[in-house]
Formats: structure tokens, C-alpha cells, sequence
């Protein structure tokens, strides 16, 4: 009579905290990456979107009427942690840090005959939902930080208006 064996492989389980027979273990699915950004002129807030869910959403600063936001699609270029910023009237350079007229990130992403337009930190927060840039996307300190972290070079950006 032959005799058959099955090997069963053994399965070890770690938790930090012990179960309760009424919980579950649920594994924490990642997070979606960011695929594209939409900036919304009229809502003044740019949209993080990762294919057709949006992950997070920021009110801005946009330009003003005489020195606007430009629309259409781009690619982010340029992506610097504390920039400094030399002042296009003077040429004055201004040291990097949270009172920096370009705050604590920049995210380059259209470059205009003037100059470059980005999203960037901005110490004057009451700026922030108005049109008051000369082109350029302001966001609170504390918003860019979040958003430089979804943010790849080559990822796309869609200026709406």
C-alpha cells in the first residue's frame, strides 16, 4: 500500500498589534501617482489628477489681466527645491527660504518670450485666489512642498481658462 505525503508550505504572519477576532487585515493599497495637472484660471486652483481621479486639488494665484496666466498644454521643465530669484526689473538676486518672492519650490513648465512661468511658493498668502502674478502660479508654502512632491519633469500640465 503506497502512502502519499503533500507538502503544505507554512505562512507566517507579523503584526505590530494583535487582531481582535472582529478586525480585519487589510493591506494598504498604494497611492495613485499623479499623472497630469489642470490648472483652472477661471477657479483659480490647480487640480492633481492621476489618470480620471483627481488626489488633491490647491487655490493659486494667477496673472493678472495685464500680465496673464497662459493657456494651452505644457511640460514641467524645471524643478528646484529653495530657489533663489533675481528680480527681472533690478537683477537683484534674492536669497532662497519661505520669504523668498519664489517661496520654498519652483516647477518651471512654459517658457514665454518674458521669461519663464512656473508654480511657486509665496510668502504673500493674501495673494493667494486673486489674479495678481505677472504670469506665474503662487501657491501658500506649505501647498507647493505638496504639490513639488506629486510632480515629475515631463509631466504634463493643462492651463485652462
Amino acid at each position: 500500500m503506497a502512502v502519499e505525503f503533500f507538502v503544505v508550505p507554512t505562512v507566517t504572519f507579523t503584526f505590530d498589534a494583535p487582531l481582535s477576532p472582529s478586525q480585519d487585515y487589510l493591506p494598504v493599497a498604494p497611492a495613485p501617482k499623479a499623472t497630469h495637472l489642470v490648472l483652472s484660471l477661471s477657479q483659480k486652483r490647480v487640480y492633481v489628477w492621476a489618470d480620471d481621479q483627481i488626489l488633491e486639488d490647491f487655490p493659486v494665484a494667477i496673472g493678472t489681466p495685464e500680465t496673464p496666466t497662459p493657456t494651452g498644454g505644457f511640460e514641467i521643465f524645471q524643478m528646484i527645491v529653495d530657489p533663489s530669484w533675481e528680480s527681472p526689473w533690478t537683477g537683484d538676486v534674492y536669497p532662497p527660504g519661505p520669504n523668498s518672492a519664489l517661496g520654498l519650490r519652483w516647477i518651471g513648465f512654459a517658457s514665454q518670450p518674458n521669461g519663464i512661468i512656473g508654480f511657486h511658493g509665496t510668502p504673500t498668502v493674501s495673494s493667494i485666489g486673486q489674479a495678481a502674478s505677472n504670469g506665474c502660479v503662487r501657491l501658500r508654502n506649505e501647498d507647493v512642498l505638496t504639490l513639488f512632491a506629486y510632480v515629475r519633469m515631463g509631466m504634463s500640465v493643462v492651463v485652462e481658462p
